[in-house]
């Protein structure tokens, strides 16, 4: 820590600008947002409407209850980073500090296989307690957890889609219409029933739920 303290002011200049760099990084791998994106474009695929939502949306949408599931999260990142900073204006122990928060929320959803075999990676002797555990352990773990639950979430979502596109194919089929593709006649039968249920609702109501 006392070599932290001790830095070049100019290092940890340039330290914070590499941290900047990796922000983008961060919001879209660190936090819930991996989970959102991926589940609503899944979503988009399961019903087939193409470029409906537009991708910038589904991003927008995604950003928004990224910032309503984790504003606590956020608050506590910046109160834990501005004391060391406003203490001795040393920016590397504040961004040492402020990521704690993150990692416990990581934590929190990562599967304990996935990030015991990360730790079991980068280091022989297991760690005593959870603070011995770096954030760069915990970020690849989390990552793995976060696909395989948005991939579990995207699974469920698709089996409904699914079974009517089988059932208009076979009623097609039956009539012989051999020429008629069955996606065009199943979509608006999606849209219905998806509108009817208040897909939308439920998906963004479940996803949210999920990490409280």
């Amino acid at each position: 820590m006392d070599a932290i303290k001790d830095l070049n002011p100019i290092i940890q200049m340039l330290i914070v600008m590499t941290v900047f760099s990796l922000l983008p990084f961060v919001f879209c791998c660190m936090t819930s947002f991996l989970r959102f994106v991926v589940v609503f474009s899944m979503l988009k695929t399961a019903m087939g409407t193409q470029q409906v939502p537009p991708s910038i949306v589904i991003i927008g949408l995604s950003m928004i209850l990224t910032f309503f599931t984790m504003g606590s999260t956020f608050q506590r990142m910046y109160e834990m980073g501005s004391v060391p900073y406003n203490q001795n204006h040393n920016i590397v122990e504040a961004i040492n500090e402020g990521s704690k928060p993150l990692k416990e929320f990581m934590m929190k959803q990562t599967r304990e296989s996935d990030l015991a075999f990360f730790v079991e990676l980068s280091q022989k002797t297991p760690p005593k307690s959870p603070e011995e555990i770096t954030i760069w352990q915990v970020a690849p773990a989390f990552i793995i957890s976060e696909l395989k639950t948005a991939f579990e979430i995207g699974f469920i979502i698709f089996v409904p889609f699914i079974v009517l596109d089988l059932v208009v194919a076979n009623i097609l089929l039956a009539l012989g219409m051999f020429m008629l593709s069955p996606t065009i006649i199943s979509l608006p039968f999606k849209l219905l029933i998806f509108i009817a249920v208040d897909g939308w609702a439920l998906i963004v109501q479940g996803l949210v739920t999920s990490y409280n």
